[in-house]
């Protein structure tokens, strides 16, 4: 079994994933895109879980400063509001 592969220090703008902790302490992962994330007891949890989700590309996760507060829709772009035919 190979060793896990750690995301970069700091915010990246074409990272997908950020792994930091939210202002409780949980450590979160928030998805750019809007579309995965969670809240974990640990940072190798949450780095596990964002470099899977990566499809194991690591160049994908960026890891929140130390003392960055962040949540999970934190990086996410607002939902378009859908128009319904009647």
């Amino acid at each position: 079994m190979g060793s896990m592969q750690q995301p970069g220090r700091g915010f990246s703008a074409r990272a997908r994933f950020v792994v930091g902790r939210d202002s409780h302490g949980w450590w979160v992962v928030s998805d750019r895109k809007g579309l995965v994330g969670g809240l974990f007891t640990n940072e190798a949890a949450a780095i596990h879980f964002a470099v899977e989700a990566s499809d194991r590309h690591p160049e994908d996760v960026c890891r929140a400063p130390d003392g960055a507060a962040i949540d999970l829709g934190m990086f996410a772009s607002r939902p378009t509001s859908r128009r319904t035919h009647s």
